[in-house]
């Protein structure tokens, strides 16, 4: 599907019932505090595994009906305050013409990774975002519809397979600094087109992810980083502008930046994401109250009794108020989570942001 043919969709969806997720996203107040959870569409729901038992990942990733589907079942389980689209950051190096696999008990591998700086001409110097991803395009095009205006339709990068250390694509920065920028401005070429496509699309609301910053370190985040992550927001903002679409919210989650926050609150997102590592009242006082911020629940903390998840639920909000802020976790859900205590997470958020919200 190409962006023309999205062109004339967006005025089609159903009309939008719940927007309190947007409107915590850009600073309006609301009547109780948002909440939706990273990995909300994950293994750890029976129905998330029935339906992709002896599916392919990736093949899973392709088929927009599937997406579909695994975006909406743990809708039809809580009252989350928005829908994330399922699909995955990898296949980012996929339409750059790399191959990746999903390996079984390993996770995501590239049998032949970038090694060298000369390996970078192997990949696509221009990319058609609209052939090569046009099935998530699809996915969140039929997702909009399915919702029938009672979530927020919301798009993130999830990050991809990795290392304890990060050492080998730490070597490229220190020994190579020149080519990791060019392959670094590639990705981000690639991303700015998908991200607009997705809001072309119906997304409502987009993620980005910087899940490694802890690996980086102060220096190298503000050298490698922070300049992409800036002209990300930047340039998909610009686009959508160009192309007549919605200027949707931005989120940027970048995990154990807690020494960057000043600077990614400043970097042209309307909500920046925190880990469970950084206490709610300094990233107040460190962004100035001038962006909304999202989390930040330890995830080990859903392991816990309902009635204590109920405790640290209502200290988080306390913490962080009930405005200008859209509850999460510090990070995503894990596979052997219960759902039962998802839904005590959840319950919890909407019931005490309620209540304090009163008692203000």
């Amino acid at each position: 599907m190409s962006r023309e043919q999205m062109g004339n969709l967006p005025q089609d969806f159903p009309a939008l019932k719940n927007d309190t997720f947007l409107r915590a996203a850009r600073g309006e107040e609301t009547e109780y505090t948002p909440v939706w959870c990273m990995r909300q569409a994950g293994r750890y729901l029976p129905e998330f595994r029935e339906t992709r038992a002896a599916q392919d990942f990736f093949a899973t990733c392709r088929s927009p009906k599937m997406c579909c589907e695994l975006t909406l079942q743990p809708l039809r389980r809580f009252p989350l305050d928005a829908a994330i689209i399922f699909s995955d950051i990898l296949v980012v190096p996929q339409a750059l013409g790399m191959e990746v696999v999903m390996v079984p008990g390993k996770g995501p591998t590239f049998p032949e990774p970038l090694k060298e700086v000369e390996d970078l001409l192997k990949l696509r110097q221009k990319v058609d975002v609209s052939e090569e991803l046009g099935y998530v395009f699809q996915a969140i095009t039929l997702t909009r519809h399915s919702l029938e205006g009672k979530w927020t339709l919301m798009s993130y990068m999830i990050e991809g397979g990795g290392s304890s250390t990060m050492a080998k694509a730490k070597r490229w920065l220190y020994r190579h600094p020149e080519a990791s920028h060019r392959l670094l401005q590639l990705l981000r070429d690639v991303i700015v087109e998908y991200l607009v496509g997705q809001v072309a699309a119906g997304a409502q609301a987009l993620q980005l992810f910087e899940s490694h910053a802890g690996h980086l370190g102060p220096e190298q985040f503000r050298e490698f980083a922070l300049p992409h992550i800036q002209d990300i927001a930047k340039h998909v903002k610009k686009k959508l502008q160009a192309e007549a679409l919605p200027l949707v919210p931005m989120i940027v989650f970048a995990k154990d930046a807690h020494y960057a926050l000043e600077e990614l609150a400043q970097a042209g997102y309307e909500v920046i994401g925190l880990d469970w590592t950084i206490q709610p009242q300094a990233a107040r006082e460190r962004t100035g109250h001038r962006v909304t911020l999202q989390g930040n629940l330890d995830p080990c903390a859903l392991y816990a009794p309902k009635e204590k998840i109920g405790e640290l639920v209502k200290r988080m909000l306390e913490g962080f108020g009930t405005q200008r802020y859209i509850a999460n976790l510090g990070h995503g859900l894990y596979p052997d989570m219960s759902p039962e205590h998802v839904g005590a997470f959840v319950e919890a958020v909407h019931t005490h942001s309620r209540h304090l919200r009163t008692a203000a």
